[in-house]
């Protein structure tokens, strides 16, 4: 059995783990909350680009961009995001579980895939499997802005034009609730669901429909992938939040037990001091 001292240390060390894990639950839930706000807002503009790329492309006749139409796929693009720490619980390792298998049932060598990772963690990760990274970004903020990914989204956007891969796909966790993120697969790249909304505006275009396309999707393409990044954001300090909750409440568990065990140790202790005195004096008698 533990010695008094020993069960104390242990009792010290983890009420400053609890102390930790609770400031940590506090700054994600600090975090949470505009980050939440971040990604919700974002949604209104996402709709309404969307709307006007629908309306120029079903409304008018004749137009083809490429990132309007499927081709053969002979190479797959995989952007993947992650968080560039741990401690958010099964955060990181629910999509890099999904991405690694779908990787391996769809693909027999490493020159039918690209992989684009956003944080520390997914990079890390697949450069230990010495898998097919072309692109990384790792250090954005817990707030990023558009500027602070918008090199790597031009660059996703533009691979997938000058014909490096045929199809990109994002994969992330999409923020339910403060308790729930699931893992996402979304296909962005080609735009060929882009034209399946009903509600078409008209518009009067200057200068052509086709000028303003091809300025306009790369732009959608770009701000569809910054949207699942605050997303994924949301989902990462929810998540982080989560574990330290739960880390912080087995900690204080783990306290309770090792306080009962030391009050019950100490009893003992006593008891059988008690116990020697007792026996002493009566040899004495």
């Amino acid at each position: 059995m533990a010695s008094l001292r020993d069960i104390k240390t242990r009792i010290n060390s983890t009420q400053k783990t609890s102390q930790i894990t609770k400031a940590m639950q506090m700054v994600s839930a600090a975090k949470l909350n505009r980050a939440e706000m971040s990604a919700k807002s974002f949604g209104p503009y996402m709709e309404k680009m969307q709307d006007v790329v629908v309306s120029i492309s079903s409304g008018t006749s004749g137009i083809q961009h490429p990132m309007l139409v499927s081709r053969p796929v002979k190479k797959t693009g995989y952007l993947v995001i992650t968080s560039d720490r741990g401690l958010a619980g099964a955060f990181n390792s629910n999509v890099l579980r999904l991405v690694t298998k779908t990787i391996r049932e769809r693909h027999q060598s490493d020159d039918d895939y690209a992989i684009i990772v956003i944080g520390r963690t997914g990079y890390e990760f697949f450069k230990r499997l010495n898998m097919n990274v072309v692109l990384n970004i790792v250090g954005l903020a817990d707030h990023p802005t558009f500027t602070d990914i918008e090199n790597i989204t031009k660059q996703s956007v533009g691979m997938f034009e000058d014909g490096t891969f045929d199809e990109l796909y994002i994969y992330y966790n999409h923020f339910i609730s403060a308790i729930q993120q699931d893992v996402t697969e979304k296909r962005i790249l080609p735009l060929a669901d882009v034209t399946s909304n009903n509600h078409l505006i008209s518009y009067e275009f200057e200068p052509s429909a086709e000028e303003i396309l091809s300025v306009l999707l790369p732009q959608y393409a770009e701000s569809l992938i910054y949207g699942a990044l605050l997303d994924s954001k949301a989902s990462e300090h929810a998540a982080r939040m989560t574990a330290m909750r739960n880390a912080t409440d087995n900690a204080t568990e783990l306290i309770d037990t090792l306080t009962l065990t030391y009050n019950r140790a100490r009893q003992a202790s006593i008891t059988q001091e008690i116990t020697e005195i007792v026996g002493g004096a009566a040899a004495l008698e």
